[in-house]
């Protein structure tokens, strides 16, 4: 099945590429792999939230801006590749997180986007990965998470 079929099925559609916040691209293609900028959790061009993590930001609603993120990669992704369906799979997600000192639950957050990947791209969704709290993000944006995909 395409992801284009499994992105429908799922009632999933790929937002706009995100503009570049500073001197950069969106993704690159190298050897057969597409690599992300880190992607931060744009609706529309605006953030949903900002704020650290535990403190102004509940980790439920980070999760789901990891989800965001996830999404706005593959689109960033699909868009250098050619094509969501030149996107075979995922290879490594890498989130950070601005996190109140106290919080602890990184792994939780970044879930959100290692779980859409998983929906979309079945078996081929598993990846390796990183989860990193940090004490402040761009924009003061709660996550930012990048990805490497594999091309087909």
């Amino acid at each position: 099945m395409s992801i284009a079929t499994r992105l429908e099925e799922l009632g999933i559609e790929l937002p706009a590429v995100a503009a570049p916040v500073a001197a950069y691209v969106p993704a690159v293609v190298h050897d057969g792999i597409v690599y992300t900028s880190g992607q931060l959790p744009f609706v529309d061009g605006a953030l949903p939230a900002t704020g650290k993590v535990g403190a102004e930001v509940d980790p439920d609603a980070a999760k789901g801006y990891a989800r965001t993120c996830a999404l706005n990669a593959l689109a960033a992704a699909a868009d250098a590749a050619g094509g969501v369906d030149r996107i075979a799979g995922v290879l490594r997600v890498g989130g950070f997180v601005a996190s109140d000192p106290a919080f602890t639950g990184q792994p939780g957050v970044v879930n959100g986007a290692s779980e859409v990947l998983g929906e979309i791209f079945g078996d081929a969704g598993k990846h390796a990965r990183a989860a990193v709290g940090v004490a402040v993000l761009p924009l003061d944006t709660p996550v930012e998470v990048e990805v490497a995909f594999l091309l087909a």
